[in-house]
C-alpha cells in the first residue's frame, strides 16, 4: 500500500496536485533505483496548507545519490542538501520548492518499509480508518501548530517520545507498520 502514487489521481484536490507535481518532476522514474515512496500526511489525507511532500528512499551511497539529485533538481527554488544522522542512522536529505509544494527527499540505508516515516504513516492510516472522529482531532491539532506524530500521541494519550510511542502503540495494537 502507498508504494505507487496512482491512488492520488482519484483523491482530494491536493492529492491530485501532488500527483501532478511529482509526475512532472519525474522523481519516481529518475530515482527509481532508490525505491521512492511518498510518505507523510498528504497520502493519508491529514495534510494542512503548509504540509510538505516527503519522499523516502533506500540510499546506501549518499555521494552518488546527492550527485543525481543535484543534477536533476539542483536548479529548483530553495534547493539544499544535508547529510546527518537521524536516530543514529546516516541520512541524506534534499529540499526544494516546486509548483507550490515544499519537497523533502529523504534517504537512509534502510529498506523503505522499515523506515520510521513509512511505519508511522501505515499506523496512522490504520488508526484513522478504525477510529471515526480521529481525523478531525488530528487536523485540529495540526492547525494549532502540532506536528503529526505528537498530535497522534496526544490524541491517543501516549506518553514519552511521541515518535517512539506511536511505533510501540502500533506494534502492541497489531497494526503492522512495515507491511502492506
Amino acid at each position: 500500500m502507498f508504494t505507487t502514487i496512482e491512488y492520488l489521481r482519484a483523491g482530494t484536490a491536493r492529492q491530485i496536485d501532488t500527483y501532478g507535481a511529482i509526475t512532472r518532476l519525474g522523481i519516481l522514474e529518475r530515482l527509481s533505483d532508490y525505491r521512492p515512496v511518498l510518505c507523510g500526511t498528504i497520502p493519508i489525507g491529514i495534510d494542512i496548507e503548509d504540509s510538505d511532500l516527503d519522499i523516502i528512499m533506500e540510499v546506501h551511497d549518499a555521494e552518488r545519490f546527492l550527485a543525481i539529485v543535484c543534477r536533476e533538481y539542483g536548479h529548483l527554488s530553495d534547493f539544499k542538501t544535508a547529510q546527518l544522522k537521524v536516530r543514529d542512522v546516516p541520512t541524506v536529505t534534499a529540499n526544494f520548492r516546486y509548483d507550490g509544494f515544499e519537497f523533502e527527499l529523504f534517504g537512509q540505508p534502510v529498506q523503505v518499509k522499515a523506515q520510521h516515516a513509512y511505519r508511522h504513516m501505515m499506523i496512522e492510516h490504520l488508526l484513522l480508518a478504525a477510529r471515526p472522529g480521529l481525523k478531525e482531532t488530528i487536523l485540529q491539532l495540526k492547525r494549532q501548530g502540532m506536528k503529526t506524530e505528537p498530535a497522534f500521541a496526544l490524541a491517543l494519550g501516549l506518553a514519552g517520545d511521541p515518535y517512539e510511542a506511536l511505533l510501540r502503540y502500533g506494534e502492541e495494537a497489531g497494526l503492522a507498520g512495515n507491511s502492506e
